[in-house]
C-alpha cells in the first residue's frame, strides 16, 4: 500500500486551487453611484446589470441614485463608493488640491458638457451679463453650480452680484416657472425633458445659455473610479468599463428594450419621457463629431488640457493636473468596440 505524505496532499490542493478559473473566485463588489435620480440616461447601467454583463466580468455591482455629479466625486473620495457617474471638472479641482487621492475618469460619456442657465424667454435675463443682480437657483451638489465660477470669470461676471438659492433637484424648473428664481443652473440632459413633462416648450418658452457656447470647452460626466480600486483591482475596472461600453452600444442601437428594462427597476418613470430624454442626450451630448472620430468613452488630450487650464485658472487652483491624473484611457476596449451611432 502506497503512503501519501500530508505535504503531498497539501501541495496538490494548492495546485488545484490555483488552477480554478477566475469565474470561481469571489466577485469584486463595487458600490456604484449615479449622478442623479434614475432617468433614461441611466438605462445602460441597469441594462449591464440585468443582462449579466457585470457578472460576466466577475463583478457584483450595486447601483444607487445620486444627488449631483459633483457630489458623486466627493462620495467616491470619501470611500463610500468605489465607482460613480460624476463630473470630470470636479475631478480636476480635487486632483489639483489632493493629488493621488482624487478619483480618475475611465470612460467619458458626455463629450459635450450639457451645463446651461435656463430662464424664461420673456424674462429679464436676455444675455449672460444680465445675471448680475438676479437670483439664480441650483441644488447644492450640482456640477452646473460648481462650474459657474469658470463661466463667470471667462465672461467678466461679478459673482458677488449673483444671488444663489439652493433647491431640491425636483424643484429646479418649477421654481423658475413660478418666478421664485430668475434663472437656474441646470444639466440640460435633465431639465429639457423635465420642462416637456410640465407642458412647457423648452425651445420656445425657455432661453438656454449654454456654458460651452460662452467661452468654455468642457467635458462632463462619465464613469469614474476611486484611486484605490484603480490601483489595487485594475481588472475589475477594465471589466466595469467593458460592461458599460457593451450596454451603451446596445441601448443606442435599440432604445425601447433598454427603457423597458429601466422601468422595471424604477416603475415610477414615464417611459415615453425617458426614451425621449435618452435620445436627446445621445444626439446633443454623447454622439458628437469628436466621438465619431475617437469612439465612445475617450477624450482628446489637447482638449482636456484646455479644459483643465480653464478650470484651474477660473478657480485659482495652485496647480494644473496633467490629463493623465484626470482621465485614464488604459481601461478602454479597442476603438472598434466603441463605435456607435443612432439608428436612422
Amino acid at each position: 500500500m502506497q503512503i501519501v505524505r500530508p505535504s503531498t496532499i497539501v501541495a496538490g490542493l494548492l495546485a488545484a486551487m490555483c488552477a480554478l478559473p477566475a469565474a470561481a473566485q469571489a466577485p469584486t463588489k463595487i458600490k456604484f453611484m449615479l449622478d442623479w435620480k434614475i432617468q433614461g440616461v441611466h438605462a445602460w447601467f441597469y441594462w449591464a446589470k440585468d443582462k449579466g454583463y457585470f457578472k460576466e466580468e466577475n463583478l457584483d455591482v450595486t447601483i444607487d441614485q445620486g444627488d449631483g455629479s459633483a457630489a458623486a466625486v466627493t462620495r467616491v473620495m470619501s470611500g463610500g463608493y468605489q465607482a460613480a457617474v460624476g463630473d470630470v471638472n470636479a475631478i480636476i479641482q480635487n486632483a489639483a488640491t489632493k493629488p493621488g487621492e482624487a478619483p480618475v475618469m475611465v470612460y467619458m460619456i458626455y463629450s459635450q458638457a450639457p451645463f446651461a442657465l435656463i430662464t424664461k424667454a420673456d424674462g429679464p435675463i436676455k444675455s449672460l451679463k444680465d445675471v448680475e443682480g438676479k437670483t439664480l437657483g441650483s441644488p447644492a451638489g450640482a456640477a452646473a453650480l460648481k462650474v459657474f465660477t469658470a463661466l463667470a470669470k471667462n465672461n467678466g461676471i461679478d459673482e458677488k452680484k449673483v444671488n444663489w438659492t439652493n433647491m431640491a433637484p425636483n424643484l429646479q424648473e418649477q421654481m423658475l416657472l413660478r418666478g421664485q428664481v430668475d434663472a437656474s443652473a441646470v444639466f440640460a440632459a435633465t431639465s429639457y425633458m423635465n420642462l416637456v413633462a410640465q407642458q412647457v416648450d423648452p425651445d420656445k418658452d425657455i432661453r438656454w445659455i449654454f456654458y460651452n457656447d460662452n467661452g468654455l470647452d468642457l467635458y462632463s460626466n462619465g464613469v469614474l473610479v476611486s484611486a484605490k480600486l484603480r490601483a489595487e483591482q485594475p481588472q475589475a475596472v477594465r471589466g466595469l468599463v467593458k460592461a458599460v461600453n457593451r450596454a451603451m452600444k446596445e441601448c443606442i442601437a435599440a432604445a425601447d428594450p433598454c427603457i423597458d428594462n429601466l422601468a422595471r427597476n424604477e416603475p415610477l418613470i414615464d417611459k415615453s419621457i425617458e426614451k425621449r430624454r435618452m435620445l436627446y442626450v445621445l444626439k446633443n451630448s454623447i454622439l458628437t463629431q469628436e466621438v465619431g472620430e475617437i469612439g465612445l468613452g475617450d477624450v482628446k488630450d489637447e482638449r482636456m488640457s484646455r479644459a483643465i487650464a480653464q478650470i484651474a485658472d477660473s478657480y485659482g487652483l495652485s496647480r494644473r493636473p496633467e490629463p493623465a491624473e484626470v482621465f485614464d484611457r488604459g481601461f478602454l476596449p479597442p476603438k472598434a468596440e466603441r463605435t456607435a451611432k443612432l439608428p436612422l
